[in-house]
């Protein structure tokens, strides 16, 4: 037993600390690598080795900082919205759809309530006996197959899954009184867009659909099961017709039952739109199409209506047509079968996509690009016998022969329009013996001053361009020189070139105004957002005088009993007119055209009609013109 007097006292009270530990295990290595032993309580730390440490402390800083600045920038907001569904569910409002109106307030299309039953994905755990049943009764309900509607729940890469849309009246019934036994499952609300005149206006509107995968990840304003335009109007002006959802929550206890409901924002309904179109005649249109398209044996056929004092659309129709409430309502997979495998393309919009030879409805243009290069007097008279004949450069033994329809005898400019002269417009199209021509190349000129060739911008999806052929374009993708016939053939309205129906009625609407060329515009106004003032694409590069000379052949071609569009002589109304035969490749058959504007001396109205694959010589598309027009005209009488 030591005594007291000899007891060592330590001036430190205080524990031994951890790194005193630390250093005298780093002391004990160190002498046992050197061979000797120092008695002594502290070794030095390396400096290699502090750096280390330090920059491995540093390191796990940056990344635990990093990961946090990623969770909470970059993917804050959807871990917000999980935590939130965690103690609730936050749903989105579906804002009333904007209503569409014609150019008088016609309603055009309605909303109608629909409901859609949605389901929570992790509410259905996989291999559970409990998910097995909830999904098997649910079936029974609904009238699905349980296999099925199993696959659909966990294919769904989302957490909401549409289970059933549209649900019927007796289903919902079903449902409100069983809900509670399917966790994780609601009826939510739903709008259902009725087409007020169907067939007539589907290419026109288009329709609504469910919202594609893209869609809906791509922008959080749209719920699983919502709906968006795909074609039409209801396309081109979604973002005004959809409106701004609002934002439901809906509040749960710890253990999942709900407790309340609270509306955290307001739905806005979107905006209404007034379109330009007249729909007495876009219907009135549509039936007399449809009448004479069978009356003449055809299939196909479009008609466009222009307003050539501003270029509002005042109808647009494309034949046959499809009807979009099908879409609305949820389309059956046999009736989509059934137009998509239709020759007659019924979803194809004509109007503005189909893109066809002109024929003689090219002469008013190139007559003016004539006049505009001072190359011809409208008074000068050429003769036609009812063809050409033109020499080869390199062998005089070979001669071309172009033909017209029938011999005119001697013929001046209008006339020439009035009787649709092939040989005429031979001539100063490509040039005939002393008389020079246009040329490829200032042909191309003037129709693209038209507006051909190039898209019109028309407020619909789908249009297309057109084109007209050049000596350039065939060198290159054809492999071949560009020939005096075939600039003969294109002074007629063959060969290559195409126009879509819209382009030529803006074209005709340019001469019928005098020279401007507005751009097309289907929407007269966005109710609280914007009005559509005219908008003019170029004027003034055919000067009046010259365009007065079009105007005036137009016009012959119905008043003079020779004229093509005599037919249209008897209308109340005086107007002009000019036809166009093209052919289209297959023996006998033909695409017709018919161009009207009227009243002649004050036009309101530009009407273009194309049937296609006529056979033989028949005036179909000015009969469709004629019962259209004496209606138009006659309406407010």
């Amino acid at each position: 037993m030591f005594s007291k007097n000899y007891k060592i006292k330590n001036k430190y009270s205080a524990d031994i600390e951890p790194h005193e530990v630390f250093l005298d295990n780093m002391a004990k290595a160190e002498e046992s690598e050197s061979g000797f032993s120092e008695k002594r309580f502290e070794v030095p730390l390396k400096e290699i080795k502090a750096y280390v440490l330090m920059g491995i402390f540093i390191l796990l800083v940056v990344l635990i900082f990093g990961k946090v600045a990623y969770l909470q920038i970059f993917k804050g907001s959807d871990y917000r919205l999980l935590a939130e569904n965690n103690k609730g569910k936050v749903v989105l409002i579906k804002p009333e759809r904007g209503i569409i109106y014609d150019r008088n307030l016609k309603k055009l299309v309605s909303n109608s309530p629909a409901f859609d039953l949605v389901c929570d994905r992790r509410s259905f755990p996989a291999s559970s006996e409990q998910t097995i049943k909830e999904i098997s009764e649910l079936a029974v309900i609904l009238g699905k197959d349980p296999a099925s509607l199993e696959k659909q729940i966990n294919d769904s890469v989302e957490p909401n899954v549409l289970i059933s849309e549209n649900l019927s009246h007796e289903i919902i019934l079903i449902l409100e009184a069983r809900l509670k036994e399917f966790s994780g499952c609601q009826v939510e609300n739903n709008i259902l867009r009725n087409y007020v005149l169907g067939q007539s206006f589907s290419h026109l509107l288009g329709y609504i659909g469910r919202v594609t995968q893209d869609e809906f990840t791509g922008k959080k304003s749209y719920a699983i099961n919502d709906s968006s335009g795909k074609t039409g109007l209801e396309k081109s002006y979604e973002e005004y017709l959809r409106g701004i959802p609002g934002i439901l929550e809906t509040q749960k206890t710890a253990v999942g039952i709900q407790k309340g409901q609270e509306i955290i924002s307001e739905p806005v309904p979107g905006n209404n739109i007034i379109l330009n179109i007249d729909s007495g005649l876009q219907q009135k249109v549509y039936d007399e199409l449809e009448k004479v398209v069978k009356d003449v044996g055809s299939k196909k056929a479009s008609a466009v209506a222009i307003d050539p004092r501003n270029g509002q659309v005042l109808a647009l129709v494309s034949y046959p047509s499809y009807d979009n409430n099908l879409f609305s309502k949820g389309i059956s997979q046999k009736d989509l079968d059934q137009l998509v495998n239709d020759s007659s393309r019924p979803f194809f919009n004509r109007a503005i996509s189909a893109q066809y030879p002109t024929g003689s409805t090219i002469k008013p243009f190139e007559a003016s690009g004539a006049l505009q290069e001072k190359l011809i007097s409208p008074n000068k008279l050429i003769n036609d016998p009812g063809f050409i004949e033109v020499i080869s450069k390199y062998d005089p033994s070979i001669i071309y022969r172009f033909g017209g329809v029938t011999p005119h005898g001697w013929v001046d400019m209008r006339e020439a329009i009035a009787v649709s002269s092939n040989i005429y417009f031979y001539t100063i199209g490509g040039g005939y013996k002393d008389q020079q021509g246009l040329g490829p190349t200032k042909i191309a000129k003037y129709l693209s001053l038209f507006g051909w060739g190039e898209k019109t911008g028309v407020d619909l999806p789908g249009e297309y361009k057109g084109f007209i052929p050049s000596p350039e374009w065939k060198k290159q993708y054809k492999g071949e020189n560009w020939w005096d016939g075939d600039t003969y053939n294109l002074s007629i309205g063959q060969s290559d070139l195409q126009v879509t129906p819209l382009q030529l009625a803006l074209a005709y609407a340019t001469i019928a105004n005098g020279g401007i060329l507005y751009k097309p515009q289907i929407v007269n106004e966005i109710i609280g957002v914007k009005k559509f003032e005219p908008e003019i694409v170029r004027q003034g590069f055919i000067d009046k005088e010259n365009l007065k000379v079009i105007q005036e052949g137009m016009r012959d071609g119905v008043e003079k009993s020779y004229g093509s569009s005599y037919f249209l002589n008897s209308m109340s109304v005086p107007v002009a007119s000019k036809t166009g035969t093209a052919e289209i490749g297959k023996a006998g058959f033909y695409n017709t055209w018919a161009s009207v504007y009227g009243p002649y001396e004050n036009p309101e109205i530009v009407l273009v009609v194309t049937i296609e694959e006529v056979e033989g010589l028949r005036s179909g598309s000015l009969t469709v013109a004629r019962e259209v027009l004496n209606w138009y005209f006659n309406k407010n009488k």
